[in-house]
């Protein structure tokens, strides 16, 4: 597996985020930060042109000289200043030529948002002046003075100080944002790294040593750690733990299961010829030899189904199926037939009634062979467990779409509590007496080699209902489906 390369690792991936989240932080701050700084340098000027037009009072006859007046303006930076006092008192400074006025601002009426959308337009005209024509605007700006509220200052003056003033700010606060962001980006980076990175690359090393080679790479020693990354180290040493024993199991059963394949072949033929040669034994003379030699006859053939299920069972592994169109009601009707001639384990026939409600004619895509030995181990189960009657019918517009459902319902005294414990485990339990457990776990692989299911219904001492789940496709989509189906029609 190859390794990430610097662009694409978790590392960068983190640095580059965490500078992205900082400056995305820097930008939310810097909003109200810019209309407050603009706010801020306004109210520094109508602070200055109060106490310029103070001066006023103080001259003779409330008049100032003209360069007097030209220096407290240019003092100022402003082309006009009125002072309104309580008294409707007005003191006045202004240019003898003031400029036309482009846009009026009374602080007084100002919330905070308007005072960011200005501050924005102020910025917009930046930009504008920035990669085209400048604007230089005359603005008034209206608003109680800092100094002494209950007088009023109106100031006409030029935009462009503002403007340029907002512009350097922003600069300063873009240069510690960048300095912020990266100082905090490799802070966090370097914990991130310490703290989850270096840790998932080990882990990722043991996953990948371990798929390679479950038994050769060493085990992983968990470090003490509580938080999510020892959990996750603990959970993967047990599961690497688990995962060795159940490999090791797997081969001891798989040589197991070898060693039976190969003996299976010669204890069948052992126990068919020991089959063949009790059956002589009816002719024998001595009565009590001839009642219990149908007993012997039954369990050498009980043991001779032992070994072919057994044998069957290890051998298939992954059921090859050959679907094709086939009727279910005849798959039905031979497996029936296979059911009824199971011989009891006490050597005579069983005495059942097999039904077959599945309408003649009933389509479904399936490999006859392998659904017809699921029913005959469901039938074959029911009967030997002492049922007098075996139902097969299919139900419709119960299930899923494209779903289609058997049913298999018997009449015999429902299943054990430990067979039902153990329903589908090979070899783990069986659903009557003296089985081995194997009919049911080769029907369930069956019907899920198909995408299906079987299921149990219910089980009382009314009876044991089965269920075979088989997915039907769309026929009105599904063309596979469809040529299945014309095929069937057609045949």
């Amino acid at each position: 597996m190859p390794r990430p390369t610097i662009a694409t690792s978790l590392s960068a991936k983190l640095l580059v985020l965490t500078i992205l989240f900082v400056l995305l932080a820097e930008v939310l701050i810097y909003t109200p930060s810019i209309a407050r700084f603009r706010m801020g340098y306004l109210e520094e000027r109508l602070a200055t042109a109060h106490i310029a037009a103070l001066s006023v009072e103080a001259a003779p006859d409330l008049m100032v000289t003209k360069e007097l007046q030209a220096k407290l303006l240019a003092y100022t930076g402003t082309h006009v200043i009125d002072l309104i006092q309580p008294g409707a008192r007005v003191y006045m400074l202004s240019r003898p030529m003031p400029p036309q006025v482009d846009a009026v601002y009374d602080l007084r009426t100002t919330g905070m948002g308007m005072q960011i959308v200005d501050a924005g337009h102020a910025l917009r005209l930046a930009l504008e002046g920035a990669f085209g024509q400048p604007r230089d605007r005359v603005i008034r700006v209206i608003d109680r003075s800092p100094n002494d509220p209950a007088q009023r200052v109106e100031v006409t003056m030029d935009e462009r100080p503002l403007i340029d003033a907002m512009v350097e700010f922003s600069r300063r606060i873009l240069a510690v944002s960048v300095a912020i962001s990266v100082i905090a980006a490799l802070l966090v980076y370097l914990t991130l790294h310490a703290l989850l990175v270096r840790p998932m690359r080990r882990l990722t090393a043991e996953v990948v040593a371990f798929r390679r080679d479950p038994d050769g790479a060493p085990p992983l020693v968990p470090g003490s750690r509580s938080d999510e990354i020892g959990v996750a180290e603990r959970e993967l040493a047990a599961m690497q733990g688990t995962v060795r024993a159940a490999l090791r199991q797997r081969e001891r059963l798989a040589t197991l299961g070898t060693a039976v394949a190969k003996i299976n072949h010669d204890l069948r033929g052992i126990l068919s010829t020991a089959s063949l040669l009790s059956e002589r034994l009816t002719e024998s003379a001595d009565p009590e030899v001839r009642r219990v030699t149908p007993r012997l006859v039954a369990s050498l053939d009980r043991a001779v189904e032992l070994c072919g299920q057994t044998l069957s069972f290890t051998r298939d592994g992954v059921l090859p199926l050959s679907p094709a169109p086939v009727d279910l009601h005849r798959v039905a009707e031979e497996a029936g037939a296979e059911v009824l001639a199971t011989v009891h384990p006490d050597g005579g026939r069983v005495e059942a009634e097999w039904i077959n409600d599945i309408p003649a004619g009933t389509p479904a895509p399936v490999d006859a062979a392998q659904l017809g030995r699921a029913l005959v181990n469901l039938g074959r189960n029911a009967v030997q467990a002492g049922a007098g009657r075996v139902r097969i019918a299919v139900e419709t517009g119960v299930g899923p779409a494209g779903l289609l459902i058997l049913t298999v319902a018997d009449n015999g005294p429902g299943l054990a509590p430990r067979a039902r414990e153990n329903l589908f485990q090979p070899f783990a339990g069986s659903a009557r007496a003296g089985g081995i457990g194997l009919g049911l776990a080769i029907a369930r692989e069956v019907l899920r080699a198909h995408g299906g299911e079987l299921r149990l219904v219910r089980s009382d001492a009314a009876g044991t209902v089965f269920a075979l789940d088989i997915p039907q496709g769309n026929k009105e989509t599904d063309p596979v489906d469809v040529a299945w189906h014309k095929s069937f029609v057609s045949h």
